[in-house]
């Protein structure tokens, strides 16, 4: 698997605020298409009119409709041009035209850390050209909501996905395997977390043998089109859109698909085909392909929040709300941290004796014994630069009875997280490796 990183726009704490203290529930609406973006001379997707033009008048319409987050798919050599009449806050950087990008990008009203693009391990060109270029899939972490205190965040994993096209016998392995690649990875980095994907899947329900997006349902997601337009029930009989679509209970490739977490509870409240906002001026497309649309709701958790993340993108990612969730009102009875230097590792056991550690087995083991009646509700985290790498150096916890344990070096580039009123800090979520790269802490009622 081949995974490049990309600094997000904004630094990871510069999060849509709402006020001091972060908003609890909400709404977002979501967009993905495929803007058609392959060179015309390879390409000319069958679409009227001149490419650039084209472009700069789907970059215009993003702007004027206002949408949370756009996914975009083959937006390859007239990225410029989207990019020059679109004013969303927040876009990820090009990877390049053909042949060297994979034409996936996203727009949105909310920032993000811990972006990377991912190639797909396998291709096929039965039906096309498909391994010209990169496809993969995008992955990043969204901030829906965040206190200006870091005290909690409400983070939603997003996924831009474009995978083989074709329905030769090669093209549905390949897409299958894209598939099973994408689960995969969101079994690892997004354990515990709720997901968002969007984007051309290039599957079909209805296709004998094309079992690409009846998988996603199969590992837990919903389909918002299925939710919303069909009543639940995933169809059998193929029933083609036309461009611009003019029903929304015809399918296409291009779908949403989510699911919620103990952190965040998401719900899609509409899907629809929004192809007649991107017409040109007499009428004709502006993509091959019907631009897909859906509302949601989202609300936080109310047995698990969380704080922002603090230090650096690296490690292997570690959650433990997938534990905390089989567990009755979750209690730290010791925490016991590692450090010297740097901040080694972190954890906790909870009064049932489930043991929670992250991290490495350097630096020296300090421990606190907190009695029955005495919660976990401060920290503190400073992070600094090991060999190119920013890493977290330092922890101070802070108890409700005053008492205090520290490990690691203090910096000058520090921040406090303070459980919410009522609440403490039960676990982790974060990456590590021998140290602690980046942290963020889950809290749960009292």
């Amino acid at each position: 698997m081949k995974a490049t990183r990309a600094l997000s726009v904004a630094s990871s704490l510069a999060l849509l605020y709402d006020g001091s203290l972060a908003a609890t529930s909400g709404s977002i609406n979501v967009l993905a298409m495929n803007v058609a973006g392959l060179p015309a001379i390879l390409n000319d997707n069958a679409v009227p009119g001149d490419k650039a033009t084209n472009a700069g008048l789907i970059g215009s319409k993003f702007a004027q409709y206002g949408y949370s987050v756009i996914h975009v798919q083959e937006d390859f050599n007239y990225h410029a041009y989207i990019y020059a009449t679109d004013n969303h806050p927040y876009r990820t950087a090009t990877s390049g035209g053909v042949p060297f990008g994979d034409g996936l990008n996203t727009l949105s009203k909310h920032d993000w850390v811990n972006f990377r693009r991912i190639e797909w391990e396998q291709c096929s060109n039965a039906s096309g050209a498909d391994c010209l270029t990169p496809k993969g899939f995008t992955f990043m972490r969204l901030a829906l909501s965040g206190s200006t205190d870091n005290t909690t965040t409400v983070y939603v994993d997003f996924y831009n996905i474009h995978t083989d096209a074709g329905t030769e016998a090669d093209d549905l392995t390949a897409r299958q395997a894209n598939i099973n690649q994408v689960a995969a990875y969101i079994s690892t980095w997004s354990s515990g977390n709720a997901v968002v994907i969007f984007g051309d899947t290039n599957s079909r329900y209805s296709r004998t043998g094309d079992t690409a997006v009846r998988s996603l349902l199969a590992s837990g997601f919903t389909d918002a089109w299925v939710e919303n337009q069909r009543g639940g029930v995933v169809p059998t009989v193929e029933s083609l859109c036309s461009n611009p679509s003019t029903v929304n209970t015809c399918e296409t490739v291009d779908k949403i698909f989510y699911r919620s977490s103990p952190l965040v509870t998401l719900k899609a409240t509409s899907f629809r085909y929004d192809s007649t906002r991107f017409l040109q001026a007499n009428g004709s497309i502006l993509s091959d392909h019907n631009p897909v649309y859906a509302d949601f709701t989202w609300s936080a958790g109310t047995s698990f929040r969380q704080s922002a993340y603090f230090g650096g993108d690296y490690g292997t990612w570690f959650s433990d709300v997938p534990t905390l969730s089989t567990k009755t009102k979750p209690k730290p009875s010791t925490l016991t941290f590692r450090g010297a230097s740097r901040l080694d590792s972190v954890g906790l056991t909870l009064t049932d004796g489930t043991s929670l550690v992250h991290g490495g087995t350097g630096g020296t083991t300090v421990s606190l014994a907190l009695s029955s009646t005495e919660y976990w509700v401060e920290a503190r985290l400073c992070k600094g630069d090991k060999s190119g790498q920013t890493r977290n150096f330092y922890i101070r916890a802070a108890t409700s009875a005053g008492r205090t344990l520290v490990a690691g070096t203090a910096t000058a580039d520090c921040a406090t997280f303070v459980a919410p009123e009522g609440w403490h800090i039960v676990g982790f979520v974060g990456q590590a490796g021998d140290e602690m790269d980046e942290l963020a802490f889950v809290y749960a009622p009292r």
